[in-house]
């Protein structure tokens, strides 16, 4: 814990899947003396990356926090996934933190999961550095990647360095090293010692008339943004470096621009100025706007919302961001925006309104863990105890409760049936899918009673298949998975009136019962409808009750294909009854004769649930997603620009959107995103119900 709250950074590293926030986080923790021997994402060996599927895949996909020390600040980074399927570690990541490194490769430029993360970002209002990776690639190029940054992410970098070359040996123009802008100076990084040396020299002298270039544009972005250092610029045509990093640090803050690096984390070339850059110019907690929550009981809250200053004086307030599954229970993530945590104390779950007992508080590191007795506003520990809680969860002070805005997480986007392999294990399948729900957000399961299949839902196929990889390591759970059935509904085409008739004799006792009913299409909210026109005493009491239910039943067993039927109203017109012949039995089977012939000569009409869509890509890509939408008969309903983005609004089947996830992105080369929400039910083709009839 550290002893100021001016000297804490509570930083994430957020970018592209494979633009290197991994390796950069390696050796951000090497060079701080934190780890003392760099990991390599490519042999699986990194501090952030431990989980078992991270290790096999050379992907991130659980956000990992790690500490550690530099210019005598404490900087907490947590190391965030790029794969567009595990975007909610990033959501609730950037909620908690004060500022963010933005990594982008060289060679890609700005990536589809860039902008993702940058508009989240920019949602929860956190200030940023960039850093342009990967400058040892071939193919490398700085100022196409700044422009990028600054067109498409609608940004305002400003170049604190440029590269001195760019690609890889033997090409004589190769990366070697970089200059610093500001204080105008080449900074080359010794590769024998993994970058720990550096050595500051001139600038190579045909990079000169380039540097000062970037240099004036790097006095005038921050010139007009203080009138102190305008005036002085005018008069020399330089600004103090001094005055340099203060106008930095405050527009950097104030979300006016964002300071732009480069390098190679790969080749150990800018990673320490990049540390320095998040010491100088992102925020500490107590530089970063009050936290504001109202109060858990509607009937006390005021007009506007309660704050919480970033102090030890204010009371109690924690935001828990992530639940992790542990041997001896689960593991909560909390980020403390005021107060102090104290271990073996009672808080309250504002939600709940329940009271917890933190039996324990942990400073985590990766995989490892610290048992420490107590933590203060701006501090992102572990707890262990907690009962009731799930993640966006506030822990207050019981005599000053508040709750915090909950963390909005994406809808899930494709399902899946899941199954265990043996009936023995449904009862854990439950278990461990309710399990798994509370520690992802974006992971549901239920179980479907129409098709008595259990489905699970999430963000992508990678997703569903990280989550049955967990289900089969850690909870020794073997499952099937298949594609979930469509919940189709069934309706009528017209109005008919039909009868029922049941006459046995068996072992010399006569059975009868006559009944005839209308059904007609229904176009009210309920979905069945039974009205009784029946005389009073056409049937005995008992009788009636029973007639009535078998009504229902017989409709609530399906229609003619056997899904359920809706929007159909059952009127019972007549009955025919006769003395001790008529018994319950021949009147529920007369009744089920009535209700199918009726069905058979309204016409079945099946009914197919549709769903509201909107897609979300860059312009260029607007006429592909289109076009395959109309291929799933879509609806296209309203189209609308959102910057360099197109928005479409659609209505689509359910039934032609599986696999969508994955095509949407191969035919916008990654850069779409969509949300998904059931809408309605419509008829559907004729062809689908012929399929369905054989």
């Amino acid at each position: 814990m550290s002893d100021s709250i001016e000297d804490i950074r509570n930083i994430g590293i957020v970018a592209h899947i494979d633009a290197g926030k991994t390796t950069t986080t390696e050796r951000v923790l090497f060079y701080t003396g934190e780890s003392h021997r760099m990991g390599s994402v490519d042999e699986g060996t990194t501090k952030t990356d431990f989980d078992p599927d991270e290790a096999e895949r050379g992907i991130t996909i659980y956000s990992a926090a790690v500490t550690c020390h530099w210019l005598d600040k404490t900087i907490n980074i947590i190391d965030t996934p790029g794969h567009v399927d595990f975007t909610a570690e990033v959501e609730r990541s950037l909620r908690v933190l004060d500022g963010g490194v933005m990594v982008f490769s060289a060679v890609e430029g700005v990536e589809a999961q860039s902008e993702t993360v940058w508009r989240q970002a920019d949602r929860y209002a956190v200030p940023r550095v960039c850093f342009i990776n990967k400058m040892d690639r071939i193919g490398a190029g700085f100022e196409r990647t700044f422009d990028e940054i600054r067109e498409r992410l609608s940004a305002n970098p400003v170049a604190l360095q440029i590269p001195i070359g760019a690609g890889s040996p033997p090409d004589p123009a190769a990366f070697s090293g970089i200059i610093d802008l500001v204080e105008m100076q080449a900074l080359y990084f010794d590769q024998q010692s993994q970058g720990a040396e550096i050595t500051k020299a001139e600038i190579p002298s045909e990079q000169q008339e380039t540097a000062k270039e970037w240099r004036q544009k790097l006095l005038e972005a921050i010139a007009v943004l203080d009138d102190e250092a305008m005036q002085t610029y005018l008069e020399t045509d330089d600004i103090p470096i001094e005055k340099i990093h203060e106008i930095l640090r405050a527009a950097t803050i104030g979300l006016q621009l964002q300071p732009t690096f480069c390098g190679s984390a790969l080749d150990f070339v800018g990673v320490q100025p990049l540390l320095d850059s998040v010491v100088r110019y992102l925020p500490s907690p107590i530089d970063r706007p009050p936290i504001e929550g109202m109060h858990p009981n509607p009937k006390k809250r005021g007009e506007t919302n309660e704050v919480r200053r970033p102090t030890a004086d204010d009371p109690l307030c924690a935001l828990v961001f992530k639940v992790q599954a542990d041997q001896h229970g689960d593991l909560f993530f909390v980020r403390i925006y005021s107060g102090v945590l104290k271990s073996g104390s009672r808080v309250l779950n504002a939600r709940t309104a329940k009271k917890e007992l933190v039996s324990q508080i942990w400073k985590v590191q990766a995989d490892n863990r610290n048992k420490i007795d107590d933590a203060s506003a701006g501090d992102i520990v572990g707890i262990v105890g907690l009962k009731d809680v799930v993640t966006s969860d506030t822990l207050c002070d019981q005599q000053h409760p508040l709750l915090l805005e909950e963390i909005a997480f994406p809808e899930t986007v494709i399902s899946m049936a899941v199954e265990p392999e043996s009936n023995a294990d449904r009862k854990k399948l439950a278990d461990t899918l309710a399990r798994l729900s509370r520690q992802d957000p974006t992971f549901t399961a239920k179980s479907n009673e129409e098709t008595g299949q259990t489905i699970i839902s999430g963000m992508g196929e990678l997703h569903l298949e990280v989550l049955r990889d967990r289900m089969e390591r850690d909870f020794n759970l073997k499952v099937r998975v298949h594609k979930p059935r469509v919940s189709y509904r069934e309706t009528i085409r017209k109005s008919v009136v039909a009868k029922g008739v049941f006459s046995r004799q068996s072992a010399g006792v006569s059975q009868f019962a006559g009944v005839e009913l209308e059904i007609e299409p229904l176009d009210g909210e309920e979905p069945i409808e039974l009205v009784n026109k029946l005389k009073p005493d056409a049937l005995p009491r008992e009788l009636m009750a029973h007639l009535e239910q078998a009504v229902l039943d017989e409709v609530r067993g399906g229609g003619i294909v056997g899904y359920p039927l809706t929007k159909v109203r059952l009127t019972l017109k007549d009955v025919d009854y006769k003395v001790n012949e008529t018994t319950d039995v021949a009147i529920q089977a007369a009744a089920a004769e009535a209700v199918r012939n009726a069905l058979d000569e309204a016409g079945v009409v099946l009914l197919e649930p549709v769903m509201q869509l909107e897609v979300v890509t860059p312009d260029e890509f607007l006429g592909n997603v289109q076009a395959d939408l109309n291929s799933r008969r879509a609806i296209i309903v309203s189209s609308e620009n959102r910057g360099q983005l197109a928005a479409i609004q659609a209505e689509v089947p359910l039934s032609q959107m599986f696999g969508y996830s994955t095509h949407v992105r191969s035919i916008s080369q990654g850069r779409a995103s969509y949300a998904m929400e059931p809408l309605k039910y419509m008829e559907a083709p004729p062809r689908v119900l012929e399929e369905m009839m054989g």
